[in-house]
């Protein structure tokens, strides 16, 4: 670094390249963080000032569970899914294939909840994905238009998560994208959990309110089943394991039928994985239904994570071989862009009832992008993987 004046004639032509380049990426940066990022926010005003028109009657609604060897968390969480504060609701808990005594969990509880239904599907059917033929066969069983799906390890925060999530369907809305967040506990993998689960939260809830929806996640979705039957259900993507809530949202959401429920008592709770190890294969296993969604898709989410790379390394760059005011000069983006992004990410984790995140965003911004593309660089290298839904 030279002089902190100096002749801008006297700097060669590559360090202005890099420098260009590093403001263009912040400024692509800045608009992901301001127009689609900001969405949760932006929403949350909008319902705050009352200009999102809710159902003052409330539809039946028929909430499905998948469940395999999940006999403790059915015992533990099913009853709170079966006290919601909702007029008119049915729970259906399709048992697949489960070993342990979730038969008998079912059983017990349908003597105490009326609105709680069970059916199953065998062992012996062999299926690529057994999990969409458990939701299909359970979707089939709802007697209601409406259909909420959770997992069975999921609690919801209150008991009007379902009054919550069903208001939402208006007239021309199909679709309504909740969040499903991670319980926390102490430690970096809780903490890198919690802030991967949130900030695809921010992504797709961001996009939607914008008009580019893409996905939802099945901890805490919400579809007409009439959507279901008339696009033949997960008929398209039988031969991928993953892809039961974000591929069939890619496939039939638009940005006319679709909303996003961000009130705090909206949220679902599960618990996180223990081990890096099963973090790692949980993101793979989430991250290999991505290559198949939309072209558009694709591109807004692939510009967003390049974006971010390239801000990262040619802020390095530009330290390395710039003068010291162009330094200066980057090292105050760097610093904007941090404390838009702690501004947005923290009120909006605040909105969500999330833990708050502050240097661990520079950390896990890193991160997290490397270990996606390192995912997606293994996949497209190895053979085909099977991966188990549980």
């Amino acid at each position: 670094m030279t002089e902190l004046f100096f002749d801008p004639t006297s700097v060669p032509y590559y360090v202005w390249v890099v420098c260009v380049c590093f403001g263009l990426v912040f400024f692509v940066q800045l608009f992901y963080y301001l127009y689609f990022y900001r969405g949760i926010l932006v929403w949350a005003k909008k319902m705050d000032n009352l200009e999102v028109p809710l159902l003052d009657r409330l539809p039946g609604v028929s909430i499905v569970i998948c469940a395999r060897e999940e006999s403790e968390n059915l015992r533990a969480y099913l009853p709170s899914i079966l006290s919601q504060n909702y007029p008119n609701y049915e729970v259906i808990v399709v048992n697949d294939g489960s070993m342990d005594e979730t038969e008998k969990v079912l059983h017990d509880l349908e003597f105490s909840y009326p609105n709680l239904y069970h059916t199953y599907v065998p062992e012996e059917a062999k299926v690529m994905s057994s999990k969409k033929l458990a939701l299909t066969v359970g979707i089939k069983a709802a007697k209601n238009e409406i259909v909420v799906l959770t997992d069975a390890d999921c609690e919801p925060v209150g008991e009007n998560w379902l009054r919550s999530m069903a208001r939402n369907f208006t007239q021309q809305k199909d679709f309504v994208l909740g969040y499903g967040a991670y319980r926390r506990s102490p430690g970096v993998l809780s903490h890198l959990i919690s802030y991967d689960t949130f900030f695809i939260a921010l992504q797709y809830m961001g996009f939607a309110v914008r008009g580019v929806p893409y996905m939802g996640v099945g901890r805490n979705l919400a579809y007409r089943t009439e959507v279901f039957f008339k696009n033949k259900g997960f008929a398209s993507i039988l031969h991928l394991q993953s892809g039961d809530d974000d591929l069939f949202v890619n496939a039939n959401v638009t940005k006319r039928n679709v909303r996003i429920e961000v009130s705090p008592e909206s949220v679902t709770l599960s618990e996180p994985k223990t081990t890096f190890r099963q973090w790692f294969y949980q993101k793979e296993r989430h991250l290999s239904s991505s290559p198949y969604y939309r072209r558009g898709s694709k591109w807004l989410i692939g510009v967003e994570q390049m974006s971010r790379g390239l801000f990262y390394a040619l802020l390095i760059a530009t330290i390395i071989v710039s003068p010291l005011i162009v330094c200066l000069s980057a090292i105050l983006l760097f610093l904007i862009r941090y404390l838009v992004q702690l501004s947005i990410i923290n009120k909006s984790a605040k909105q969500l009832g999330e833990r708050r995140f502050y240097l661990s965003i520079l950390a896990f911004d890193v991160f997290l992008p490397i270990v996606s593309l390192y995912i997606l660089i293994e996949t497209k290298l190895q053979r085909k993987r099977v991966y188990k839904w549980k």
